[in-house]
Order: C-alpha cells, then sequence, then structure tokens
C-alpha cells in the first residue's frame, strides 16, 4: 500500500449547511462542490479537504464521537486565527502552525484507540509510515492515536479517512493479498475509490483523481 497523502476526512453530519457555514467564517474555507449527498470544503480541491455527508434520515439527532476525537489543519500563520474551532455536532478543528504549500491543509487526524501503540503498529500495513510514539505519517500528515473507547455508535461523526493514491487497481489487487477487508469499490465522475476497514473499524478510502479530475 503506498498513499500518496492524506486527502480528505468524511463525516456524517446532521446539519451540514451549518456547519459549513461556521468553516467558512471562522476557518476561511470555502465550498468547493455542494450535492444532495454532501458538501465538499477546503482550499484548494487537490489538497486536505473535509467531506460533511448528510446523515440518513433514520439515523438523524445529535452525532457521537465514536473513534474521531478532532481534526489538525496546517497552516503557515496563526496570526489573526482561532487555534480551536468548533464547528458544531462533536466536531473540534485545531490550526497547526508549520509550513505548508496550501493554507488548511490537513495536518492530522487524532483518533480514540484502546490500544494506540497496537493502532499505529497496525496501521502500518495500510501505508501509513512510523512517526513516533502512536503516530503514524503520510504525505507529510498524521493519524494520531489516543488512548480511549472508540466504541461503534450507531450516529457516529466519522464516515472515513481518505488517502490519495495513483492506482485504485493495484491497491485493490494488495488488499487482498493482504486479506485486509474490503467493504467496496466505487466509480464516480471524478474520483475511483477502494474503501476498506482499518484498525478499530475505521473506514478507510484510497482514493484515485481520474484525468478528468475537474473541482475547484
Amino acid at each position: 500500500m503506498t498513499p500518496r497523502s492524506l486527502d480528505h476526512v468524511a463525516l456524517w453530519v446532521a446539519d451540514r449547511d451549518a456547519m459549513a457555514e461556521i468553516a467558512v467564517e471562522r476557518l476561511g474555507l470555502h465550498t468547493i462542490q455542494r450535492t444532495d449527498a454532501f458538501t465538499l470544503l477546503g482550499a484548494d480541491a487537490r489538497r486536505g479537504k473535509l467531506t460533511l455527508f448528510e446523515a440518513p434520515e433514520d439515523a438523524g439527532g445529535p452525532r457521537e464521537r465514536g473513534a474521531l476525537k478532532r481534526v489538525g489543519l496546517r497552516v503557515r500563520s496563526l496570526d489573526d486565527l482561532e487555534s480551536r474551532v468548533d464547528l458544531g455536532e462533536g466536531l473540534e478543528v485545531v490550526l497547526v502552525e508549520a509550513e505548508t504549500e496550501s493554507d488548511f491543509d490537513l495536518d492530522h487526524v487524532a483518533l480514540f484507540s484502546p490500544d494506540p501503540g497496537a493502532a499505529a503498529r497496525a496501521w502500518e500495513a495500510y501505508g501509513f509510515a512510523p512517526a513516533g510514539p502512536n503516530r503514524v505519517a503520510v504525505g507529510g500528515a498524521y493519524l494520531e492515536l489516543h488512548e480511549g473507547d472508540p466504541d461503534r455508535p450507531e450516529r457516529p461523526l466519522l464516515n472515513h479517512i481518505g488517502v490519495l493514491v495513483d492506482s485504485v487497481e493495484a491497491h485493490t489487487a494488495e488488499a487482498e493479498e493482504q486479506g485486509i477487508a474490503i467493504d467496496k469499490v466505487v466509480d464516480a465522475e471524478n474520483t475511483v475509490a477502494l474503501f476498506v476497514w482499518g484498525p478499530d473499524r475505521v473506514k478507510l478510502e484510497y482514493v484515485e483523481h481520474k484525468a478528468s479530475f475537474s473541482l475547484s
């Protein structure tokens, strides 16, 4: 498995328009795309993004944190910016000052695990590199593992984590060879994606941008 970068974090939300409004006003993100099913937020369509999926009607009400502790966005400077922003529904975003090609790129995703060390080691089989105690890296961004019970809530906030790859076909073959649990493969207008189950039942998407990729 050879993911290139942390591409997006996808969330189930009850009110995506309200969350998107806060992200635009307080973080400076913009709406890259809005469909009947999801809203895509970011500073650059080809960099780290937040995907807000409309929660199913039969799973309404407040979302439950589950495995997700927080999301970190990377910025060149914290001047005039809040270091922590509550986007609602249990989603906390922290801003990390660091070198970055694009402001508001993804810096990290913090996850709860009953055994952070074991989880970090397990993520290596999915193409993540060791990056210190209880942390793994992909393309300069990180998954941070924190001790806690991710549980399996009925209304989880986290939908999946997406990483960019050159070939979904190659990753599907490798997942099958390694015995990684595959959920589905989705062929969409701009992307093709392989969804698998990662450590602690966190869903991971390997996403390939098609040559026709045209979001801006």
